[in-house]
């Protein structure tokens, strides 16, 4: 894979990992919400819940799929984040899953899971921006929107993504996965904060504006 994997810094390597870190952990505050998680992990934790496998376990599954997908089709999209996030991710939101439910325990009230689900934006969006502007390598479903933005210019990258993000909803929502304000609030809401972050703190954190741009 020599020629083709993006060569990181130490710096960069440090920053995407911390956001995947981050990313896991707000995937973990969706879920103890239970008011539905972003498409892509939804689908998995319904999938996976269906087929008896660990969350963790099957998205690396999955991720193997996809990786093909990105090897063959998207290959400048690779580099060491993408083999982050597609092995420990899982692992990371179980993690802080698990230590949420043993400190707080499952919300009962609604307006305690709308606040977990307005922290779990924030948390997300923060890694995200970490994560995506170290400009380190791209996870593999994420990568799969990139690659149709480049073979249908004519469309959109917003529309791909949508696309993308839909079927995972409608997938998530036909293995018995929960759809809700979770969803629709990773699906909508996520972009401007991820900008926000990108804006006035992840650029500034690597030193050089406008270093490790976001491929969207």
């Amino acid at each position: 894979m020599k020629g083709y994997i993006n060569k990181v810094d130490t710096k960069r390597l440090i920053i995407m990992i911390f956001g995947n870190v981050f990313l896991g952990m707000g995937i973990s505050i969706f879920k103890l919400s239970g008011m539905g998680n972003d498409p892509f992990s939804g689908m998995v934790m319904a999938l996976a819940e269906c087929i008896g496998m660990t969350y963790a376990n099957f998205l690396i599954l999955l991720n193997l799929v996809l990786f093909v997908i990105e090897f063959i089709t998207g290959r400048r999209f690779i580099g060491a984040g993408t083999f982050v996030n597609a092995i420990l991710l899982g692992y990371i939101a179980t993690f802080f899953y698990n230590t949420w439910l043993n400190l707080l325990g499952e919300p009962q009230l609604l307006w305690q899971r709308v606040i977990i689900v307005a922290i779990g934006v924030v948390v997300c969006s923060f890694g995200v921006s970490m994560y995506q502007t170290s400009d380190v390598g791209v996870a593999p479903y994420d990568s799969l929107s990139l690659i149709m933005r480049d073979n249908l210019p004519a469309i959109s990258y917003f529309w791909h993504r949508m696309f993308t993000d839909a079927l995972c909803a409608l997938i998530c929502f036909l293995a018995g996965g929960i759809i809700g304000l979770g969803t629709l609030v990773s699906v909508f809401g996520l972009g401007p904060i991820i900008h926000f972050f990108d804006v006035n703190f992840t650029k500034k954190l690597l030193a050089k504006e406008g270093h490790g741009t976001n491929p969207l």
